[in-house]
């Protein structure tokens, strides 16, 4: 651990191994490699003068990233894609001149942005998963144990332990079918041009409004995805990641639900924590 620079607990201590490399710069840097090589295969496919051993040269180099480089021409061109644009190009010297052609900065850091998203949506939807087996089991086990109900917090009827452990699974539930949804429905900028008028791409391909259309349609099913936004500026609408924020949040009031019950019932000496 560097000891120099500020290190959160949310990194540290509580994220996954998993979660902290799909938020990586290696990951992301890779990722905006990957969408390069895609933008591409597809221009030369829709008949730009890109060569095969362009585009060899593009995947051979997708993982091999040098930041320190990177960080070299940053410093001199005060520009992160810029920056990437040369180290990559470095390495691809045949393919350097056809890197991000037609493209602004925005291709690649929100179309990375909602990638890096849905992929820690699926690690989400994995761990959530099994968090309701786990309760289940444990639901199922203790189906038959009585215990008392509360509400507003006073003793009511009896319930069983099994089924006070539903009310968890039932929200978690819910909030998976949420983030199942949310993932299916994501959808990536896309090949929109600096301003989102796809100006860039249209002078590219003499104004040929289909090719350019297409464009964007082999990009979306060459990075895994279903469709991109219709419209954008800049950016990709950031109701985007409103949605997201929604669903970890319900998760989050779902486990503090249930965390909160335990507590209060290890008062009762009902449950422990462990």
């Amino acid at each position: 651990m560097n000891n120099d620079i500020y290190q959160s607990p949310l990194n540290t201590r509580y994220a996954s191994h998993e979660m902290s490399h799909n938020f990586s710069s290696q990951v992301k840097f890779e990722t905006f490699r990957r969408l390069w090589l895609a933008l591409a295969k597809s221009e030369k496919e829709l008949g730009l003068n890109i060569t095969d051993e362009q585009i060899e040269e593009l995947q051979t180099h997708i993982s091999d990233i040098d930041f320190d480089k990177a960080a070299e021409y940053e410093k001199v061109l005060r520009h992160d894609v810029m920056a990437h644009v040369k180290t990559y190009g470095e390495v691809c010297p045949n393919a350097a001149g056809i890197i991000h052609l037609g493209a602004t900065s925005c291709y690649v850091t929100d179309n990375t942005d909602i990638i890096v998203m849905r992929n820690a949506l699926e690690i989400v939807e994995k761990k959530l998963a099994i968090l309701i087996k786990h309760l289940s089991d444990f639901a199922i086990k203790y189906k038959d144990l009585p215990t008392l109900g509360y509400t507003h917090y006073q003793p009511a009827q009896l319930v069983t332990v099994g089924k006070r452990a539903t009310l968890w699974i039932q929200d978690f539930l819910m909030d998976l079918e949420e983030v199942i949804y949310r993932k299916e429905n994501l959808k990536l900028r896309g090949v929109k041009g600096t301003t989102g008028t796809q100006a860039s791409f249209l002078k590219l391909f003499d104004n040929d409004h289909d090719k350019v259309k297409e464009l964007e349609k082999k990009i979306v099913r060459e990075m895994g995805f279903d469709s991109a936004v219709s419209v954008s500026g800049q950016t990709y609408t950031r109701k985007i990641d409103y949605h997201v924020l929604q669903v970890l949040s319900s998760i989050a009031q779902s486990a503090h639900k249930m965390t909160n019950d335990i507590r209060l019932l290890q008062n009762r000496k009902e449950l422990e924590e462990p």
